[in-house]
Protein backbone atom coordinates (compact mmCIF):
# COMPACT_ATOMS: atom_id res chain seq x y z
CA UNK A 1 0.00 0.00 0.00
CA UNK A 2 0.73 3.85 -0.28
CA UNK A 3 0.84 5.12 3.35
CA UNK A 4 4.39 6.55 3.13
CA UNK A 5 3.87 8.14 -0.51
CA UNK A 6 0.19 8.98 -0.14
CA UNK A 7 -0.36 7.75 -3.58
CA UNK A 8 -4.24 6.93 -4.17
CA UNK A 9 -5.31 6.22 -7.45
CA UNK A 10 -7.81 8.57 -9.76
CA UNK A 11 -9.29 7.54 -12.72
CA UNK A 12 -10.01 9.80 -16.06
CA UNK A 13 -12.72 9.22 -18.39
CA UNK A 14 -11.50 10.50 -21.64
CA UNK A 15 -10.70 13.97 -20.39
CA UNK A 16 -8.37 13.98 -22.97
CA UNK A 17 -7.53 11.22 -25.56
CA UNK A 18 -3.63 11.34 -26.52
CA UNK A 19 -2.42 8.10 -28.14
CA UNK A 20 1.13 7.06 -27.51
CA UNK A 21 3.54 7.08 -30.55
CA UNK A 22 4.29 3.50 -31.45
CA UNK A 23 7.38 3.32 -33.67
CA UNK A 24 10.64 1.57 -33.06
CA UNK A 25 13.53 3.96 -33.39
CA UNK A 26 16.49 2.35 -35.43
CA UNK A 27 20.01 2.66 -34.67
CA UNK A 28 20.99 4.94 -37.34
CA UNK A 29 17.57 7.42 -35.77
CA UNK A 30 19.53 7.03 -32.56
CA UNK A 31 23.26 7.68 -34.09
CA UNK A 32 21.95 10.89 -35.48
CA UNK A 33 20.44 11.90 -32.77
CA UNK A 34 23.45 11.06 -30.63
CA UNK A 35 25.16 14.00 -32.18
CA UNK A 36 22.85 16.55 -31.95
CA UNK A 37 22.64 15.76 -28.10
CA UNK A 38 27.11 16.03 -28.70
CA UNK A 39 25.96 19.01 -29.61
CA UNK A 40 23.99 20.18 -26.88
CA UNK A 41 26.69 19.14 -24.41
CA UNK A 42 28.95 21.62 -25.80
CA UNK A 43 26.43 24.14 -26.35
CA UNK A 44 22.93 24.71 -24.33
CA UNK A 45 21.37 26.07 -26.92
CA UNK A 46 21.82 23.32 -29.24
CA UNK A 47 19.25 21.78 -27.14
CA UNK A 48 15.90 23.10 -29.13
CA UNK A 49 15.98 20.38 -31.75
CA UNK A 50 15.30 17.96 -28.90
CA UNK A 51 12.98 19.87 -26.90
CA UNK A 52 11.06 20.56 -30.27
CA UNK A 53 11.02 16.89 -30.97
CA UNK A 54 10.11 15.48 -27.40
CA UNK A 55 8.06 18.13 -25.60
CA UNK A 56 4.59 16.77 -26.97
CA UNK A 57 5.38 12.55 -26.07
CA UNK A 58 7.05 13.89 -22.47
CA UNK A 59 3.86 16.51 -21.54
CA UNK A 60 1.73 13.39 -22.67
CA UNK A 61 3.38 11.46 -20.14
CA UNK A 62 3.24 13.75 -17.88
CA UNK A 63 -0.81 14.65 -18.50
CA UNK A 64 -1.45 10.79 -17.91
CA UNK A 65 -0.40 10.75 -14.66
CA UNK A 66 -1.68 14.37 -13.72
CA UNK A 67 -5.08 14.99 -15.26
CA UNK A 68 -4.13 18.66 -15.33
CA UNK A 69 -3.11 20.62 -18.02
CA UNK A 70 -1.83 23.58 -16.17
CA UNK A 71 0.12 21.17 -13.82
CA UNK A 72 1.44 19.00 -16.87
CA UNK A 73 2.98 21.99 -18.19
CA UNK A 74 4.72 23.28 -14.86
CA UNK A 75 6.38 19.68 -14.88
CA UNK A 76 7.39 19.19 -18.17
CA UNK A 77 9.31 22.77 -17.78
CA UNK A 78 11.10 20.79 -14.97
CA UNK A 79 11.80 17.78 -17.25
CA UNK A 80 13.54 19.85 -19.54
CA UNK A 81 15.63 22.36 -17.34
CA UNK A 82 16.66 19.26 -15.90
CA UNK A 83 17.53 17.86 -18.93
CA UNK A 84 19.21 21.16 -20.49
CA UNK A 85 21.22 20.86 -16.51
CA UNK A 86 22.16 17.39 -17.08
CA UNK A 87 22.81 16.66 -20.11
CA UNK A 88 26.37 16.72 -20.03
CA UNK A 89 26.36 13.59 -17.59
CA UNK A 90 24.13 11.85 -20.77
CA UNK A 91 26.10 8.58 -22.05
CA UNK A 92 24.71 6.79 -25.02
CA UNK A 93 23.85 3.36 -24.60
CA UNK A 94 22.38 2.30 -27.49
CA UNK A 95 18.73 3.15 -26.26
CA UNK A 96 16.48 6.45 -27.69
CA UNK A 97 17.29 9.65 -25.61
CA UNK A 98 13.13 9.57 -25.01
CA UNK A 99 13.39 7.07 -22.37
CA UNK A 100 15.98 9.20 -20.12
CA UNK A 101 13.77 12.00 -20.11
CA UNK A 102 10.78 9.68 -19.53
CA UNK A 103 12.89 8.61 -16.59
CA UNK A 104 13.11 12.55 -15.68
CA UNK A 105 9.54 12.93 -15.95
CA UNK A 106 8.77 9.66 -14.22
CA UNK A 107 10.66 11.22 -11.03
CA UNK A 108 9.08 14.77 -11.13
CA UNK A 109 5.82 13.22 -11.05
CA UNK A 110 6.58 11.08 -8.23
CA UNK A 111 7.96 13.93 -6.27
CA UNK A 112 5.19 15.91 -7.14
CA UNK A 113 2.73 13.79 -5.58
CA UNK A 114 5.32 13.07 -2.61
CA UNK A 115 5.34 17.03 -2.38
CA UNK A 116 1.67 17.92 -2.24
CA UNK A 117 -0.01 14.64 -0.54
CA UNK A 118 -2.10 14.35 -3.61
CA UNK A 119 -3.70 11.58 -5.45
CA UNK A 120 -1.88 9.93 -8.16
CA UNK A 121 -3.85 9.67 -10.83
CA UNK A 122 -3.91 6.85 -13.57
CA UNK A 123 -5.76 7.52 -17.07
CA UNK A 124 -7.14 4.49 -18.85
CA UNK A 125 -9.96 3.48 -20.74
CA UNK A 126 -12.67 0.59 -20.29
CA UNK A 127 -10.50 -1.21 -23.65
CA UNK A 128 -7.74 -0.68 -21.04
CA UNK A 129 -9.42 -2.98 -18.68
CA UNK A 130 -10.32 -5.49 -21.03
CA UNK A 131 -7.09 -5.75 -23.17
CA UNK A 132 -5.52 -6.22 -19.29
CA UNK A 133 -7.94 -9.35 -18.80
CA UNK A 134 -7.41 -10.74 -21.90
CA UNK A 135 -3.87 -10.60 -20.96
CA UNK A 136 -4.60 -12.20 -17.77
CA UNK A 137 -6.97 -14.99 -19.20
CA UNK A 138 -9.93 -13.74 -17.26
CA UNK A 139 -13.49 -14.45 -19.04
CA UNK A 140 -15.21 -12.54 -16.08
CA UNK A 141 -14.52 -9.16 -17.36
CA UNK A 142 -17.60 -6.94 -16.22
CA UNK A 143 -17.75 -9.25 -12.63
CA UNK A 144 -13.97 -8.59 -12.08
CA UNK A 145 -14.12 -4.63 -13.33
CA UNK A 146 -14.33 -3.16 -9.86
CA UNK A 147 -12.03 -5.30 -7.95
CA UNK A 148 -9.46 -4.82 -10.64
CA UNK A 149 -9.61 -1.46 -9.90
CA UNK A 150 -9.35 -1.82 -6.35
CA UNK A 151 -6.22 -4.78 -7.04
CA UNK A 152 -4.17 -1.60 -8.74
CA UNK A 153 -4.18 0.31 -5.24
CA UNK A 154 -2.50 -3.12 -3.66
CA UNK A 155 0.17 -2.94 -5.98
CA UNK A 156 3.57 -1.39 -5.42
CA UNK A 157 4.35 2.10 -7.31
CA UNK A 158 6.66 0.34 -9.58
CA UNK A 159 4.50 -2.61 -10.66
CA UNK A 160 1.49 -0.25 -11.35
CA UNK A 161 4.19 1.98 -13.84
CA UNK A 162 4.93 -1.23 -15.62
CA UNK A 163 0.89 -2.07 -16.06
CA UNK A 164 0.24 1.55 -16.88
CA UNK A 165 2.75 1.80 -19.60
CA UNK A 166 2.08 -1.98 -20.71
CA UNK A 167 -1.70 -1.96 -20.37
CA UNK A 168 -3.21 1.41 -20.58
CA UNK A 169 -0.29 3.32 -22.66
CA UNK A 170 0.04 0.81 -24.80
CA UNK A 171 4.15 0.61 -25.22
CA UNK A 172 6.10 -2.07 -26.28
CA UNK A 173 8.09 -4.30 -23.92
CA UNK A 174 11.35 -2.45 -25.55
CA UNK A 175 10.39 1.04 -24.75
CA UNK A 176 9.17 -0.16 -21.61
CA UNK A 177 12.71 -1.72 -20.37
CA UNK A 178 14.72 1.42 -21.57
CA UNK A 179 12.70 3.84 -19.96
CA UNK A 180 13.11 1.45 -16.56
CA UNK A 181 16.50 0.81 -17.54
CA UNK A 182 16.46 -3.40 -17.73
CA UNK A 183 16.16 -5.79 -20.37
CA UNK A 184 13.55 -6.62 -22.68
CA UNK A 185 13.06 -10.01 -21.46
CA UNK A 186 13.12 -8.73 -18.03
CA UNK A 187 10.47 -6.42 -18.33
CA UNK A 188 8.49 -9.14 -19.99
CA UNK A 189 8.56 -11.54 -17.17
CA UNK A 190 8.32 -8.83 -14.52
CA UNK A 191 4.77 -8.08 -16.11
CA UNK A 192 4.04 -11.46 -16.28
CA UNK A 193 5.01 -12.05 -12.73
CA UNK A 194 2.80 -8.86 -11.73
CA UNK A 195 -0.02 -9.95 -13.56
CA UNK A 196 -0.15 -13.02 -11.46
CA UNK A 197 -0.18 -11.01 -8.53
CA UNK A 198 -3.08 -8.69 -9.75
CA UNK A 199 -4.81 -12.29 -10.39
CA UNK A 200 -4.55 -13.20 -6.94
CA UNK A 201 -5.77 -10.19 -5.61
CA UNK A 202 -8.66 -9.73 -7.77
CA UNK A 203 -9.98 -13.37 -6.61
CA UNK A 204 -9.14 -12.34 -3.32
CA UNK A 205 -11.70 -9.06 -3.48
CA UNK A 206 -14.16 -10.51 -5.49
CA UNK A 207 -14.42 -13.86 -3.54
CA UNK A 208 -14.56 -11.57 -0.08
CA UNK A 209 -17.43 -9.12 -1.21
CA UNK A 210 -14.89 -6.47 -1.75
CA UNK A 211 -15.95 -2.94 -3.25
CA UNK A 212 -14.46 -0.55 -5.84
CA UNK A 213 -15.68 2.50 -7.06
CA UNK A 214 -17.45 2.40 -10.43
CA UNK A 215 -15.53 3.48 -13.65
Amino acid sequence: MFSNLQINRTLVKNEVRMEVPKKTVSEEAMQKEWAVIRAAQKDPAMFRPLYNQYFESIFRFIFRRTANQNLSADICSQVFLKAIQQIHKYQFKGVPFSAWLYRIASNEVAQHFRNTQKNRVISLESSHLHDLFDEMHSGQKESYKNALIQALDELKESDVQLIEMRFFEQRPFKEIADIIGITESNAKVKTYRILEKLKKIILRIHTSGGRAPEL
